[in-house]
């Protein structure tokens, strides 16, 4: 369904979009169905926005971008259906083989996790930036800064947990227990957790609406542009939802 005018005063709310509660409001207005929306999917989040914004204000929708290396702003129309095919067309996947054989099933993030997690991220940046601009001696600011990067090094942590929901060991043993999966993920050597961290993290993209590929001018290419280039299609109160 379209969004309502109190739908959209709800993306109008600065406090309601950085919690997230502004978000879950409009899905579950917009789709009656959806009883909680954040318990949504990350790989359901992109398809569910593109409806909404198609039912609402139609078929396209106008991006504002600067050229790479160009210093030009320009403008571009996205065909959302065509988006909402090419994000149809992918195969979700929930596994990730590790090269000694060791595979991690994983469980994708709801939209709670997700924004939690830009959440704190973003105050401990807040936080961080305060200290930095502070009367603190620097022994204070080393502390905080210490604070705030255990802080930040546990989000990582956890997140990377939630994600997991099980470990099959090269053997074919299985761990589903999340204390053992916390207890190996916490003394498994680093160059290990990089590697799960770089899959897992290629898998959240899933869903997603990938970047826009263009081709630059002939002025453009003067002025130091690319041939193409790539633009992210964002989804957030500035382009979307007006």
């Amino acid at each position: 369904m379209p969004m309502t005018a109190k739908d959209e005063i709800r993306f109008k709310t600065p406090d309601a979009l950085m919690n997230g509660q502004g978000v879950v409001d409009v899905i579950q207005s917009c789709c009656p169905e959806i009883k909680d929306a954040w318990q949504i999917k990350s790989y359901d989040l992109d398809t569910i926005l593109i409806a909404i914004r198609i039912a609402t204000y139609g078929e396209t929708m106008d991006m504002s971008f600067v050229v790479p290396k160009a210093n030009e702003t320009v403008q571009h129309s996205v065909n959302l259906p065509a988006l909402l095919e090419e994000v149809k067309q992918q195969q979700i996947k929930s596994e990730v083989v590790m090269k000694d054989g060791l595979k991690i099933t994983v469980r994708p993030l709801t939209y709670k996790d997700m924004t939690q997690t830009s959440l704190q991220t973003f105050q401990q940046q807040k936080m961080y930036t305060a200290v930095q601009e502070s009367q603190l001696s620097d022994d204070e600011k080393s502390a905080k800064f210490n604070e705030a990067f255990k802080t930040l090094t546990d989000i990582n942590s956890n997140i990377l947990l939630k994600n997991i929901s099980k470990i099959t060991l090269p053997d074919g043993a299985e761990v589903t227990d999340p204390t053992q999966i916390k207890e190996f993920v916490e003394h498994a050597n680093a160059s290990l957790i990089k590697d799960i961290e770089t899959q897992i993290m290629a898998l959240r993209t899933q869903g997603a609406v990938k970047p826009l590929k263009l081709k630059a001018t002939e002025d453009q290419i003067k002025k130091g542009a690319p041939v193409t280039y790539e633009v992210p299609v964002t989804f957030d109160n500035a382009n979307f939802f007006v």
